[in-house]
């Protein structure tokens, strides 16, 4: 079977544009084929430092950079009278970008998936991948394109990219749900009209319910005035019962001082919900394939990782199939799946110490002056969960328990 690519990349989000990006400028020859057609609605808005140092690694950060994106130096955590205000500046890398952006995904995407194609990369928009047979060196994906016509791509190697869609954990039956009580979300954007001078554009604004602290609030504002607002609680809880989603998203929004704060606001979406939408892959790769960012799993938004790990699968993967294209031997586990493990495992250990009340303790009492141990969580706050000379990412619950010990007598 003879290839008419070297790579097949199944989704043009940020870790399907970022891989390809990577594997054209070293030359293998890559088509996506992305399910939907752009610009298109997507969450997950509020990026992190650490993203901007792999666009930057791609070329593709100048287009971002000229979008007018609302400008990201940190984020605010409240809880009733509790407040917090962290500068990712002020973290404990040694180099890489300290600020970042608030972005509305479906300009951001586009931003991406245009650059990558302008750079020579084929992007087929509506062409959703209906099967696959997949053989290290010999695979072919069916499709159907935007008219519903049956076709067939030949590639040497595919890489999943498909986000949500997670098209070859379906397909191969590597999904799992995950082990985390299910939650669920209610989000929209809004034109939010904020007047409060004490209120940060700059930094996104995460509230904690103030009796119920396993409910959370995000509000991350938009250069253009609207922001995304929205709320995460245990999905099917009695408290809610018989309440439609307009009424819970309401109640629990005037619950805290979001409510005053968007006493003004006009909804410019309509309400909307994901629920169960924490979920693992069994595995990373296999025989011809290899899954990146949501494809391979999602944690939670809490910490705005989704993008980041999307984009560091990205460009792990690519590191590897460019050695592979260059004839250098490789170890899918030890150059990829392992490496990439070790940050995702440290926010996995950062949301369950949210959720168990650790993290929230951390971050509302945490001392006032510029410790070691503060930049140290600040570091994985902005993103930078795989830097192992961080001792948050080599040994994460030690220094979680530890850091909740000094923390916690303050309460």
């Amino acid at each position: 079977m003879k290839a008419e690519c070297d790579i097949a990349v199944i989704g043009a989000g940020p870790a399907g544009s970022v891989v390809a990006k990577f594997l054209h400028d070293a030359g293998l020859a890559v088509t996506v084929l992305e399910a939907q057609t752009f610009p298109r609605f997507v969450i997950g808005e509020s990026l992190l430092p650490n993203c901007m140092n792999v666009l930057e690694r791609a070329n593709l950060l100048p287009a971002v950079e000229a979008a007018g994106f609302q400008f990201k130096n940190g984020a605010v955590f409240e809880c009733a009278d509790q407040y917090m205000s962290i500068d990712f500046r002020e973290n404990f890398e040694r180099t890489g970008w300290g600020t970042t952006f608030q972005v509305q995904r479906a300009q951001f995407d586009q931003i991406l998936a245009d650059e990558t194609a302008r750079a020579g990369v084929d992007i087929r928009f509506g062409h959703k991948v209906t099967s696959a047979n997949l053989s290290d060196g010999h695979c072919s994906l069916g499709f159907e394109d935007a008219d519903g016509k049956p076709g067939e791509l030949r590639a040497g190697f595919v890489v999943d990219a498909s986000g949500y869609g997670r098209v070859l954990p379906r397909m191969l039956g590597l999904a799992r749900a995950d082990k985390s009580i299910e939650r669920r979300a209610l989000f929209t954007h809004m034109r939010d009209r904020i007047s409060d001078p004490g209120y940060d554009r700059e930094k996104i604004l995460i509230t904690v319910h103030p009796t119920r602290h396993e409910i959370w609030y995000w509000l991350i504002p938009f250069s253009d005035g609207t922001a995304s607002v929205g709320v995460i609680y245990p999905d099917n809880d009695p408290a809610f019962v018989g309440m439609t989603d307009q009424d819970i998203f309401k109640r629990l929004i005037d619950d805290t001082r979001l409510g005053s704060l968007l006493i003004n606001a006009e909804p410019i979406r309509e309400l909307a919900s994901i629920a169960g939408y924490s979920a693992q892959s069994e595995k990373l790769h296999g025989d011809g394939y290899v899954l990146l960012g949501n494809s391979a799993g999602f944690l939670d938004p809490v910490f705005s990782s989704g993008v980041t790990i999307a984009m560091q699968s990205a460009e792990m993967a690519a590191s590897v199939l460019i050695n592979r294209h260059r004839g250098q031997s490789i170890d899918w586990n030890k150059d990829f799946a392992e490496p990439l493990s070790k940050g995702v495992d440290t926010f996995r250990s950062y949301v369950d110490a949210w959720y168990d009340g650790r993290l929230q303790a951390i971050i509302f009492n945490q001392p006032d002056d510029d410790s070691q141990l503060k930049r140290m969580v600040v570091s994985i706050l902005a993103g930078y969960a795989w830097n192992i000379e961080n001792p948050l990412v080599d040994k994460t619950e030690r220094y979680l328990e530890m850091l909740h010990d000094l923390c916690a007598p303050s309460l």
